[in-house]
Parts: C-alpha cells; sequence; structure tokens
C-alpha cells in the first residue's frame, strides 16, 4: 500500500498540486530512462553488427589458400591430394609442373575434358580414391554439360603421359598423348559441396562425406551456377559463394 505524506499547513489543494509536478517530474524522467535505453540498445546492435562484420573479414584475410586451390582440387576418402584442371592452361600447369613420378593420371576421350592428378606421395591409394578421382573427371568433363548419367574414365601411370605427338600429329596447349594400356572405368557424373571448418569443399560425393556432415549433393539441371550457388550456401548455413561458384561443373545444375 502506497503512503502519502501531507502537509498539514498546506491545503488539501496544494498538497495535491505537488504530488501533481512530483508525478510529471518522475514520468519525464522515466520517458527520458526509456528513450536513453532505447539508444544504447540500438548502439549495442550496432557494435554486434560490426563486430560479426569485422570477424567475418578478418576470417577471410587469415585463412591463406593453398598452392592447389588455383586448380579443381579435393582430398579423397583416404586422404590424398586430388588436383585437376580447370582448362587448357591449368591443364597444362599441373601435368608439366605438379605431376610426380609415382602419381596416377585420369583423363576421358571427350574433348575439353580435365586431366586430374592423384598426389600419392609414395603411397598407395586404395579402389576408393581411384573411383573418386575418376568420378571428378567425369563430372567435370563436357559430359555434365551434354547430360551424360555416366561416362567412362581412363588412369595411366605419368610416364605414359607426353606432349610427344605421332609424326604429323599436333598436339593444342592443355592436350598429351597417352601412349600404352588404359585402365578404364565407369563413373557417375554426381558432385558434392561441404562446409568444414568454415572452408567450403567440393568434389566427389564420397570424399564430401567422409569430411563433414554439412552438405549438399548436386546433379545436372538447368539452373544458373549463380541461383544453385544461393542455395547451396543457404542450406550450408554458411561458405564463399565465390567458392561454391569454382567448385561448380560447366553446365547447369540443381541440389539433389
Amino acid at each position: 500500500m502506497t503512503r502519502i505524506k501531507l502537509e498539514v499547513e498546506k491545503s488539501l489543494e496544494k498538497n495535491a498540486e505537488f504530488y501533481f509536478e512530483k508525478s510529471k517530474k518522475a514520468k519525464k524522467k522515466l520517458e527520458g530512462a526509456r528513450e536513453a535505453l532505447s539508444h544504447s540498445l540500438k548502439k549495442l546492435e550496432q557494435a554486434k553488427k560490426q563486430r560479426l562484420e569485422e570477424e567475418e573479414k578478418a576470417k577471410k584475410v587469415e585463412r591463406k589458400r593453398a598452392w592447389y586451390e588455383k586448380f579443381r582440387w579435393f582430398h579423397s576418402s583416404e586422404g590424398f591430394l586430388c588436383i585437376g584442371g580447370r582448362d587448357a592452361t591449368s591443364n597444362e600447369i599441373i601435368i608439366k609442373k605438379h605431376m610426380d613420378k609415382d602419381d596416377i593420371v585420369f583423363h576421358t576421350d571427350m574433348a575439353g575434358s580435365p586431366f586430374f592428378v592423384i598426389k600419392t606421395k609414395d603411397k598407395k591409394p586404395s579402389e576408393a580414391t581411384i573411383a573418386e578421382a575418376a568420378q571428378a573427371t567425369a563430372s567435370y568433363s563436357r559430359g555434365w554439360k551434354t547430360g551424360l548419367a555416366s561416362a567412362d574414365v581412363f588412369f595411366v601411370s605419368p610416364e605414359q603421359v607426353t606432349k610427344e605427338a605421332k609424326s604429323g600429329e599436333f598436339v593444342p596447349k592443355g592436350a598429351f598423348m597417352i601412349y600404352g594400356k588404359k585402365n578404364i572405368l565407369t563413373a557417375e557424373l554426381k558432385l558434392a559441396i561441404g562446409l568444414k571448418d568454415d572452408v567450403t569443399i567440393g568434389g566427389p560425393v564420397d570424399s564430401i562425406k567422409s569430411q563433414t556432415d554439412n552438405f549438399v549433393i548436386i546433379i545436372q539441371g538447368n539452373k544458373k551456377a549463380s541461383d544453385t550457388a544461393k542455395k547451396i550456401k543457404k542450406q550450408l548455413k554458411g561458405g564463399s559463394m565465390d567458392d561454391i561458384i569454382r567448385m561448380l561443373p560447366a553446365g547447369g545444375c540443381k541440389i539433389q
């Protein structure tokens, strides 16, 4: 129960006027406090947003890209680094500068196919890594754009790959002659893109599955790369739009 102190020497009207003025001042103070609180909350929200933006920028600046990220790349489910060409120039660079004698080289007989190389580092990959490299080679080949469900891929040893053409033949930039026996297998055209430790990764489905639970599978479709990338980023709840687009194959695609 609220108690009000009345001054007996003053009339009832004077006492009422005193408390009325007092309540007006209290109301103004309350309104001022509310405005100050609202202003402080807005400033706090702005500071929080700015801090998050700065942290995001810092992440982008801090992450130093590996040398192989200029190519198509993925780590197999067994941990082998696999690199592939994006075009004739990168095909040429991979074979001439980054292929070692114990590596395994993948290609298709289709024009415009990438060369993929498993970097073995003196270790022998199993059939799992072989199959994953074949899927990457097929998926990033022209077969994706033409709508093939699967494609034949061959793999050979580095000594079978050369620029030396037969008499009267010409080997264009990004292409190489393959001599000797080819090991052929059929691969499904399908890829996955995921997020691992805030880094966007993409490649054969089993490879990405083995590294993260946060991934989507992409198949052939008629959606533009930018539209598909936006949906992938939303579904992954993160990732770089630029990196996602770079990992998509040429031609339309969609999320499975």
